[in-house]
């Protein structure tokens, strides 16, 4: 499988302020919300229709590893990009020389964020 363009993540300042603002002025609907320890973030997804391209909303409180102070223009969180071997492509941009910042796995997932040219992270699935 050709590595697929999934959702685009941005930063929030409140997470429950901006759940608000996309579920009533674009009928967006809250598809989950919840906690990832090692980041000690917040995460929610929406989505405008059925199978409709997601909308990841972050906050990282003060303890977080990830908290920055919020400014506007640097809401940009991450991208995600799906693929069919994790490890396979992680050893890839290795081998490229693209830092790989961080791997996650809970109970039931794994993903992995790496780091593009300009700085911007990406998050790789399988």
């Amino acid at each position: 499988m050709k590595p697929k363009f999934t959702y685009v993540g941005i930063r929030v300042k409140d997470m429950d302020e901006s759940i608000a603002f996309y579920t009533k002025m674009f009928e967006m609907e809250l598809r989950g919300k919840y906690g990832i320890d090692t980041t000690k973030g917040k995460v929610a997804s929406l989505v405008s229709q059925k199978d409709g391209f997601p909308l990841e909303l972050n906050y990282y409180s003060k303890g977080s590893p990830f908290y920055r102070r919020y400014a506007v223009g640097e809401g940009l969180d991450h991208l995600c990009f799906q693929v069919d071997d994790l490890d396979k492509t992680l050893a890839k941009a290795k081998k490229d020389g693209h830092r790989v910042l961080q791997e996650v796995k809970t109970k039931t997932s794994r993903w992995a964020y790496i780091e593009d040219p300009n700085g911007k992270w990406v998050e790789i699935v399988q």
